[in-house]
Formats: structure tokens, C-alpha cells, sequence
């Protein structure tokens, strides 16, 4: 039996869990019961409230609205009382929810408000992109607004790499010359991990995308296969990366890694640019103790790309206070809330006229810019929800040596068939 849950198996392990994780995932924070001039946001993050606190105080002015966030930190539990506060007539007035493929069933079931409108005010202003919409919409319409938007890069202490004579790599060769001097002084070239989950997919959906950038999007969408030729070869520089000692065990802690990194003791970093704010709160300074880089494609000739990643906000269709709701949602994107927003979470903003105030983040945004980097969505968004969650299993099987790499392609290969045929009767 191949590992990792089928869609049905998946299913009935949440719900199994339902009743049990509604009581015990109370959020911290009022409840969704409507309170004059606040818009209540449900959230699963509620280290960012400092940042919410600061949005807040500018969309007030804009809006007549202040955020009342309501926290659920484990995002499970998270993701199933929200479910259930859908189907009643006291849902939040936004929520912050994962964009993509788990947007677009919560659409699909009706549950959520078109924000086409907002939308097409915000592209007239030039405050949002086309580019950022395929992971908002469904069917068309747009169900949610960035969040914020970050970039899959690679960290690096310019410190460490000017002790050994390293610049930048702009090339793949000039990579491999980086990690061959790292790990010849001591060094682990890159860190790589699958602990929490999640983070087995980092390597997979970096290299897929720097061997060919139009099969990782076809990959995700299910028109091309994860046995075809990029894939393999993707998976082959993976495993010859692990076989030569250059990434970290696959049990490591990223909370490690900012500290690792002004050490020394790790080389590169893959990781999104929302990790700024961990590496600031190391006491790094940007571009003095941490830079980034976007890798270099495998070849010269492929079209160059950067993996980005946005959370949607959005407003459901039963919600307390719906106006409430829909006001925030359409000024989150102005500039005055950009700039306190992006200042705190120290990434990118999802509004291209507002500049990032970390200058690694801002410098990685023109780099994106002036080499017409294409926009990839990231993996955990650009396929059904079932079939992102067998994978990931899958690839820490692959990173503990559980599985060849072969085997692991295979068995996604598989499950992409059944996963994709299951969503696409259910559209139907």
C-alpha cells in the first residue's frame, strides 16, 4: 500500500474529529456577535495580533471599522470551527484563509462572498496584479484579497560567504561551487527539512520549478505527470544533494535556522521571505547578516521564475456584520495599511506601489521585476487539498529514505490520478 491518506481516509479523520476540536479551538479574542464600528477577523495566527493591531489603526480612518481578531492557533482546529461558523448566521465578518485550491471549495460551497467587484477597483488603482487573481477566484468570480505577498528565496549570511571567498550564485554551476566550498569548510550547504510537514515540499516545488517553470505549472494542474522527464531530474539533483551531505537531516528545526546561519553552521536557507521577521528577531541585520538570493534555473536556457505565496482574506457570505466585512476587504489594500501592515510582517505587500521597508525583501522584489521573474503559485495552493496532503507524506518518506525516488513519483503519480478525477467530478 502506498503511504499517505487517500481523499476519503483524509476526510474521515477530520471529521472524526469535529465535534472534540470545535470545543477545545475557542478563539482568543471576543466572540463573532457584532460589535458596533469592528469588523471581526477569524484568524490562525495569533502572533501576528501586534501587526492586525497596527492595520487596524490605519483602516479605521478608511473605513469606520476597526479589526477585532479572533486567534485559533492550531490550524486544524482552526480550519474546522471555522467550517462550522460558515453554515451559521454568525460567521466572522472576514476570515483569513488559505488561497488556492481550499479557497476554492469554500466557494464552491457558497459560502463565501464575490469580491469581483473590490477586485476590479483595486486593478484600476494599480493596487493589485492579474497575476496574484488565479489563486483568488473560482469560476471566474474572485473570492478573496492578498493578504500579503511573499517569495520563496534563498537566505545566506554575506558574512560567511565573503569569509570563503563566495559571492551570490547566478548560475546553477556557481550554486554548486558554493555548496562544494560550504561543505568543504564545515558547513552544511542548505537546510532542509520535513518537520512540521509542510516543509518536505520547499525542495520539491523549488526544483521542479528551476528545471522548467511551464511543467511545474502543469504538474499542479494536473496536465502533466509526476513520472515525466523534469520531475525525474528534479528528483535526482534532490537525492544527489542528499547524498552528498549537502542539506541538513530531514528532522531538523528550522527555529534553528537563523541562528545557524549567522553561525555558520548552515550555508543557505530555502525558505519564504515572511522568515525576514524571524531572522530580524534574531538580531540580524538585513543585507549586513542576512541576504537572499532566487536560485539560479538548473539550465541557461529556462525561463526564469519565483515561487510566491499569499493567504486570501475574505468575507463570508453569512457574515455578523457584513458591511463590516466588505469594507475592510476593500481598503485593505490601500497604501496607508500596506505600509503598517508590511512594516511589521517585514515581507512583501500584495500592493505593487508599496515598497517593502526590509531592503533584502524590497531588493528581491526588483530583482523579480527587472528579470520578469514568472509568478509560480506555491505548491500547498496550486492543487486539491487531498492530494497536496498524500504528497507531502510521500516526500518525507522520500527525505527519511523510506522511499526511492522513483517510488515517490509513482506513488504521487497515482494519487494525482484519483485525487484530480475526484475533484473534477465534484465541479461537475
Amino acid at each position: 500500500m502506498r503511504p499517505g491518506p487517500t481523499r476519503r481516509r483524509f476526510l474521515a479523520g477530520l471529521g472524526a474529529g469535529v465535534s472534540g476540536l470545535a470545543l477545545a479551538g475557542c478563539a482568543r479574542g471576543d466572540s463573532t456577535a457584532a460589535v458596533e464600528g469592528t469588523a471581526s477577523f477569524s484568524n490562525d495566527n495569533g502572533s501576528w495580533d501586534e501587526g492586525y493591531a497596527l492595520a487596524s489603526d490605519a483602516l479605521r480612518p478608511l473605513t469606520g471599522y476597526s479589526l477585532r481578531p479572533q486567534s485559533v492557533p492550531e490550524a486544524i482546529a482552526y480550519q474546522l470551527v471555522t467550517q462550522m461558523t460558515l453554515q451559521t448566521s454568525h460567521a466572522p465578518d472576514l476570515i483569513k484563509w488559505t488561497s488556492g485550491y481550499e479557497l476554492k471549495k469554500l466557494a464552491r460551497g457558497e459560502q463565501l462572498t464575490d469580491l469581483s467587484g473590490l477586485w476590479s477597483a483595486y486593478a484600476d488603482k494599480g493596487w493589485i496584479t492579474e497575476s496574484q487573481r488565479d489563486i483568488m477566484q473560482y469560476r471566474g468570480a474572485v473570492y478573496g484579497i492578498p493578504l500579503y505577498e511573499s517569495y520563496y528565496v534563498v537566505f545566506y549570511s554575506p558574512p560567511v560567504f565573503a569569509r570563503l571567498g563566495l559571492r551570490v550564485p547566478e548560475s546553477w554551476e556557481e550554486l554548486l561551487h558554493c555548496a562544494t566550498v560550504l561543505k568543504r569548510h564545515g558547513t552544511t550547504p542548505f537546510v532542509a527539512t520535513q518537520a512540521g510537514g509542510w516543509p518536505a515540499y520547499e525542495w520539491f516545488q523549488e526544483l521542479i520549478s528551476k528545471v522548467d517553470p511551464d511543467f511545474y505549472t502543469a504538474l499542479v494542474e494536473g496536465k502533466a505527470r509526476y513520472t515525466d522527464a523534469p520531475a525525474v531530474r528534479a528528483m535526482d539533483i534532490w537525492h544527489e544533494f542528499m547524498r552528498k551531505g549537502w542539506t541538513t537531516p530531514p528532522d531538523y528545526d528550522q527555529g534553528k535556522g537563523a541562528a545557524e546561519l549567522r553561525e555558520g553552521r548552515v550555508g543557505m536557507f530555502l525558505h519564504a521571505t515572511w522568515h525576514t521577521k524571524n531572522l530580524s528577531g534574531a538580531d540580524m541585520r538585513p543585507l549586513k547578516d542576512y541576504d537572499a538570493f532566487v536560485l539560479p534555473t538548473v539550465t541557461r536556457s529556462a525561463k526564469k521564475s519565483v515561487i510566491t505565496e499569499s493567504s486570501a482574506l475574505a468575507v463570508p457570505r453569512r457574515a455578523t456584520t457584513h458591511e463590516a466585512g466588505m469594507a475592510s476587504a476593500g481598503a485593505w489594500l490601500h497604501p496607508n495599511v500596506q505600509r503598517a501592515w508590511t512594516d511589521y510582517l517585514q515581507d512583501g505587500s500584495a500592493n505593487p506601489t508599496v515598497r517593502s521597508s526590509n531592503p533584502v525583501v524590497a531588493g528581491l522584489r526588483d530583482n523579480i521585476t527587472k528579470e520578469r521573474r514568472a509568478r509560480l503559485v506555491r505548491y500547498s495552493e496550486a492543487s486539491p487539498p487531498s492530494l497536496i496532503q498524500g504528497n507531502i507524506q510521500d516526500l518525507s518518506a522520500f527525505m527519511t529514505g523510506q522511499m526511492s525516488p522513483g517510488a515517490t513519483l509513482r506513488s504521487m503519480a497515482e494519487r494525482a490520478d484519483e485525487e484530480w478525477h475526484t475533484w473534477r467530478q465534484d465541479e461537475a
